[in-house]
């Protein structure tokens, strides 16, 4: 038994403001033909502007959505305002869902067990069913007629096909948009085909590339000295751009990425002392990469990694997972040049582990949709390697455990100090999950620990906490908090 989620939950889920009207046009009963849940799958069919309605159906262990309507949105209003039915408790229990949805569901599944690669599912088109059985009927009442069928299997074959669910974008498409801020979201540019790690000697490409990357950290080095020497007043942004160009050419994407944003830290009001710590950053990557040598393994894979080398994806899989029960604690989307990347924070309820999953896509493009805030997931989890592992990929899922209340968490203290341990273990941390209990939310704080300056009166918190001591989870960041999601006083996560 699936548990059913909130409207704050599934509205999440949506990609963009005009989806989420959408969908809540859509989510009257009335729109309907047929809607029902047999299990884990939801299913309707939907008054469209044509002669035949649209089919939706929603896979609720992953999630994974599909439609037969034109829209590219992902998940589209159809299938978000047959969601949002269910999470008002107006979709009846069906005993037997449309063949036309099962076989849909069976199709991902069998692919699923096939490829057995859960934590990059499937992006491509499905395949489009045999045959829709002449038998097959919507509910008792309700035939659907050649016409639906013709259009319900087309819409599974057609080029149109929407993926159902997916990492939707990729580390390389981040680095050919462009640097923007990927040393924070851990973009890893691969150059030359190559992996690097310190373990082992490095071939004769790895070492060209080496060659040029300390090369252009040798650059940045003196070009930090001379900053210091004339004044942070001195500072242009052509410069700034100029740098970055130069050491993509050396094939160190990660540093340009940190030298890209100088330009935004330089337009903020508190800016001489935020240009201060990011030059620091920079400087010690640069003297990190030059004495990797010298440094702990997971330290010199982190500044490897933190500099641009690739870590790919099936090295990460080949590598130890963690199963536990994973709360998803929320996420935040942030627009880098021509792409979107999307942050997913995990804390472990049984390990207290804290990961990061990260997915990008085109400006416009789906998001990966398969991570719904408030639930807990039995999951095996892999971690990128480093000195503080954080980044992650959803290695198998193993379903949805039924909600215990809010995450276990801490009082800020606590969260101060696990902050500080990850950040002696690797400096150019950006970001980390906390969770804090008992805290009364302020309009600049929560707990006493201060709000991020955009997070500033955070209205909805406020009037879910009401004065009183409850548990928030958020995103630390060296400016602050940036608040993710609260549970009220029936255990509901409410997102912020």
């Amino acid at each position: 038994m699936i548990e059913r989620w909130s409207r704050d939950q599934v509205l999440a889920l949506a990609p963009d403001a005009a989806s989420r009207k959408a969908a809540q046009g859509v989510a009257s009963p009335g729109k309907w033909q047929v809607r029902g849940v047999a299990g884990a799958l939801l299913y309707g069919a939907c008054r469209g502007s044509g002669a035949t309605p649209y089919l939706a159906c929603v896979d609720l262990t992953g999630p994974a959505y599909r439609c037969t309507c034109p829209s590219r949105k992902f998940p589209c209003k159809h299938a978000l305002g047959l969601l949002l039915l269910w999470a008002g408790d107006a979709v009846p229990e069906g005993t037997q869902a449309p063949a036309w949805a099962t076989e849909w569901l069976t199709a991902r599944t069998a692919r699923a067990t096939s490829t057995r690669s859960p934590a990059q599912p499937p992006t491509g088109p499905e395949p489009a069913p045999e045959r829709w059985p002449a038998e097959d009927r919507l509910g008792p009442e309700q035939r659907v007629d050649g016409a639906l069928r013709r259009q319900a299997a087309g819409a599974a074959s057609g080029p149109e096909r929407r993926p159902d669910e997916a990492e939707v974008g990729s580390e390389r498409q981040l680095a050919e948009a462009g640097t923007g801020r990927q040393a924070e979201v851990g973009t890893e540019q691969p150059a030359d085909g190559v992996e690097v790690g310190p373990a082992r000697q490095p071939s004769g490409a790895e070492s060209v590339r080496h060659g040029r990357v300390g090369a252009g950290l040798a650059e940045v080095e003196r070009w930090l000295a001379d900053q210091v020497r004339q004044g942070l007043a001195g500072a242009a942004e052509h410069e700034w751009d100029g740098l970055a160009k130069r050491l993509i050419d050396a094939q160190a994407p990660g540093v340009a990425g940190m030298v890209s944003r100088l330009a935004q830290v330089r337009a903020g009001d508190d800016w001489p002392g935020r240009l201060l710590a990011e030059y620091a950053l920079i400087n010690l990557l640069a003297v990190a990469y030059r004495r990797r040598a010298e440094l702990p393994a997971p330290l010199a894979r982190t500044v490897l990694i933190r500099a641009g080398f690739p870590v790919t994806r099936e090295e990460v899989l080949a590598g130890p997972a963690l199963r536990d029960h994973w709360d998803i604690l929320g996420r935040r989307d942030e627009v880098q040049d021509r792409l979107t990347a999307r942050r997913v924070w995990l804390r472990g309820r049984r390990s207290g582990r804290a990961a990061l999953v990260l997915s990008f896509a085109p400006q416009g493009q789906p998001l990966d949709a398969s991570l719904v805030t408030g639930v807990t997931l039995d999951a095996d989890v892999a971690f990128y390697p480093g000195a503080a592992p954080l980044r992650a990929l959803v290695a198998d899922r193993h379903g949805t455990v039924p909600a215990a209340g809010p995450p276990p968490g801490g009082p800020p203290e606590e969260a101060l100090e696990e902050v500080a341990r990850a950040v002696a273990e690797d400096p150019w941390v950006e970001s980390w999950p906390v969770v804090l209990t008992d805290v009364v939310p302020e309009r600049t704080a929560i707990g006493g620990l201060p709000l991020h300056p955009a997070a500033h009166d955070p209205w909805r918190l406020l009037a879910v906490s009401g004065g009183h001591p409850l548990t928030v989870a958020a995103e630390w960041t060296p400016r602050g908090l940036r608040p993710l999601t609260t549970w009220d006083d029936d255990g509901t996560a409410v997102i912020l």
